[in-house]
């Protein structure tokens, strides 16, 4: 028995249980530092040679040319046979041992010094046409991709792609260096069929990226148009709209082999930003045009996740979808910027609120009632800028700033405020008491406040000297109407559906109050005469009514022993 313990239980020796053994302490190895580490000096020392290589074949192609040395043709023919023979030299030392990372550098170097060289051929020396020169680059940097891509290695990649964009600036320097940057982005784009490498995934995409946002943005700055329609707009355009398509099919293709490939989601993100800022080089026409394509086009790709048998197809993943749908709302919202001017603004930001909040509850996409949220509460703010509670209370300000449109925004807002509701509980948000409280409560000020707008503008738009009282005076009566039918329903429902109810009378209650603070604070010290003397007669039956009501419905939950609210 082990330890020659034993115990005695029910007439017979059984062994009582081992003693736990103590580990032996043993001392934890240091960290080696990371410089220490095996392959780190010989991996940093490759890519400083391949910068200053690269370097140095820029001084070679342009900096001689400047300083007088040798002729062009020399120069080329120099930085082709220089970078065809590191090329040369790395294929020798990948098959030898240990020859990895210099054959990976040697290599690296000699095709970003071919593309390079082209770049200068054409876009520096203007020898080549610039479509020439776009084939003759694709085919060295489609080569340098699949040399990496047979080898395995992603930093052979990433070192062609960004070794030629950093340094082709200095070769290049109008819409001609868009177009090369814009080939590595083409290049490198098969190769996430066949690998996973996100680094490579922002090092295509990146370059073409900045230098096309960057001439955008200035383009738009200066905002110089020629009405003849050709200029370097139109080629900004298209590069922006070339990087957008490239980004889309590289995060269609590699998402379809990596669902959760969330890189390729992001560089698409970031491909969208030049066609995004590229409206701002055109007038109001043209960036209406523009806007709206981009925007149909991206919102097309995010409705295939809500069509079940494309989505079946096509695998669109989620969070691609929400990228090409957030670009989409930026685009649509670019789109009425320009298609509207500051009355109808509102009225069209509420209205696109209205689709997305429709779409949202209809299929019950969270995607699509967050945009629907985002464009209500803007269109909702800019009405609020425009109609703002002193063009409400005072008369000049409302008979000089309200008339048909703030009416049409007011119904706007009621709309909206209408579905999102309605969307709210078809998404499953007003399950809980608290929850549909706060909802019915914050959309119950929002009504209010679009009924107040709605009627005082009506009554100016009628053009009588009255109609700004008029108006108030309905508006007061309206307030108290909705507080008695929000009370009667939830005094009604108050035995069958409780929680309805409750939510009814929580918000009926407050909007009594909140119409009794008006028809003493302001009514009684604005209104006059006979819409003075309706106002409070109205409000005081339908509060004779609803509190009638009220006492009847205690008394009747007293006789059903039912709780009472």
């Amino acid at each position: 028995m082990p330890g020659g313990q034993v115990r005695w239980e029910q007439g017979r020796y059984q062994p009582m249980p081992s003693l736990p053994r103590q580990q032996q302490w043993r001392p934890v190895p240091a960290r080696t530092p990371w410089w220490q580490r095996e392959g780190v000096i010989s991996r940093v020392l490759a890519v400083a040679g391949v910068a200053v290589t690269l370097i140095g074949v820029v001084m070679l192609l342009v900096l001689a040319a400047q300083a007088g040395f040798f002729g062009p043709v020399p120069r080329v023919v120099a930085g082709a046979v220089f970078s065809a023979a590191l090329v040369g030299a790395g294929l020798r030392v990948h098959g030898k041992a240990g020859g990895q990372v210099g054959a990976v550098a040697l290599a690296a170097t000699g095709i970003a010094g071919g593309y390079l060289d082209v770049v200068a051929v054409s876009g520096f020396y203007h020898w080549l046409p610039a479509v020439a020169g776009y084939v003759v680059a694709l085919g060295i940097a489609a080569g340098g991709v699949w040399l990496a891509v047979r080898w395995g290695s992603q930093t052979l990649a990433v070192l062609v792609v960004a070794g030629a964009a950093v340094l082709a600036p200095a070769l290049s320097t109008d819409i001609a260096l868009i177009g090369f940057l814009i080939v590595l982005q083409i290049a490198a784009l098969p190769v996430h069929l066949v690998r996973d490498w996100p680094v490579l995934h922002v090092v295509r995409t990146l370059p073409a990226v900045l230098a096309t946002f960057a001439v955008a943005a200035l383009t738009t700055v200066g905002r110089q148009f020629d009405s003849s329609g050709d200029g370097p707009w139109v080629r900004v355009l298209l590069a922006a709209i070339v990087i957008a398509a490239v980004g889309l099919v590289g995060a269609l293709l590699a998402t379809r082999r990596r669902s959760g490939d969330v890189t390729a989601s992001l560089t698409f993100a970031a491909a969208t930003l030049p066609l995004l800022v590229a409206p701002g080089m055109f007038d109001r026409r043209g960036a209406v045009v523009v806007a709206g394509s981009f925007a149909a086009v991206l919102l097309a790709v995010a409705a295939v996740a809500l069509i079940p048998k494309l989505a079946e197809r096509v695998r669109i993943p989620g969070h691609l979808t929400v990228v090409s749908a957030v670009a989409g709302a930026f685009a649509l919202l670019e789109a009425c910027l320009g298609v509207t001017r500051v009355q109808t603004l509102p009225i069209a930001l509420l209205l696109v609120a209205l689709g997305f909040l429709a779409v949202g509850g209809q299929l019950r996409s969270r995607l699509a009632a967050v945009i629907g949220v985002a464009y209500g509460g803007l269109g909702m703010l800019v009405y609020l800028v425009r109609v703002h509670p002193t063009v409400l209370a005072e008369q000049s300000e409302a008979e000089a700033r309200l008339g048909i449109s703030t009416a049409l925004g007011a119904v706007a807002v009621l709309a909206a405020v209408a579905v999102g509701l309605w969307c709210a509980r078809r998404l499953g948000m007003m399950a809980r008491e608290h929850d549909a409280t706060t909802l019915a409560v914050a959309g119950g000020i929002a009504a209010l406040y679009a009924v107040t707008a709605l009627s005082v503008s009506l009554g100016v738009a009628t053009g009588s000297k009255d109609g700004f009282l008029a108006g108030h005076g309905i508006a007061t009566v309206v307030w108290m109407v909705a507080a008695t039918a929000g009370m009667l329903y939830g005094l009604r429902n108050l035995a069958r559906t409780p929680q309805r109810a409750k939510a009814a009378l929580g918000v009926g209650l407050p909007l009594t109050a909140a119409a009794l603070a008006k028809l003493f604070l302001f009514d009684l010290a604005t209104l006059d005469g006979l819409v003075r003397a309706g106002a409070f007669l109205v409000v005081g039956v339908l509060l004779l009514l609803v509190g009638t009501r009220y006492a009847r419905a205690f008394a009747e939950a007293a006789d059903r022993g039912a709780p009472t609210t």
